[in-house]
């Protein structure tokens, strides 16, 4: 889709569903957040959308899940790390896709967007409840992260198979 209209829309389409991905299955972790499937629809908009738009959409339905879900605190940083998870999905994709087949593309790109989640959230946490305590979390986020990147890259096939694409 390359009209502007048509990618707010879809940008927005996108962070409602990251919203509902990440509030419908909850699982506390140890410091005071929560295991979510919306990091499978973060994915998807860094590989559906050109880079700012993913960005936002990625950011704000994330955001807004804390928001909603009582863990206002999180939101700022949440908004940043799940937006630089999409841009770096999107990018490494684009130059990977050249290089590799789609999957292995799409496979590389998503640890590397996780990897910025783990990491973001680790040094998020660690200025709040300190780095030593803040490691407890990273196993969870890495669990939060695989799960995202498998259902992501089922969501991908199916959208191919169904010859959605935004372009």
């Amino acid at each position: 889709m390359k009209n502007r209209t048509g990618r707010i829309v879809i940008t927005s389409l996108l962070a409602a569903l990251v919203c509902v991905a990440t509030m419908v299955i909850k699982i506390p972790s140890p410091l005071k957040g929560y295991l979510n499937l919306g990091d499978c629809i973060v994915l998807t908009a860094g590989w559906l959308l050109p880079p700012a738009y993913g960005f936002l959409a990625a950011g704000l339905g994330s955001a807004l899940a804390d928001i909603l879900s009582g863990y206002v605190v999180y939101a700022p940083a949440t908004f940043v790390i799940k937006g630089l998870m999409a841009i770096t999905a999107c990018y490494l994709f684009k130059l990977l896709k050249n290089k590799f087949a789609v999957l292995p593309s799409r496979i590389i790109s998503g640890l590397a967007a996780e990897i910025v989640m783990i990491l973001g959230y680790y040094v998020f946490e660690g200025f709040m409840y300190g780095f030593v305590p803040s490691a407890v979390n990273i196993p969870a986020n890495g669990v939060q992260g695989i799960a995202g990147l498998v259902v992501g890259i089922l969501l991908m096939k199916v959208f191919e198979k169904s010859k959605i694409t935004l372009d």
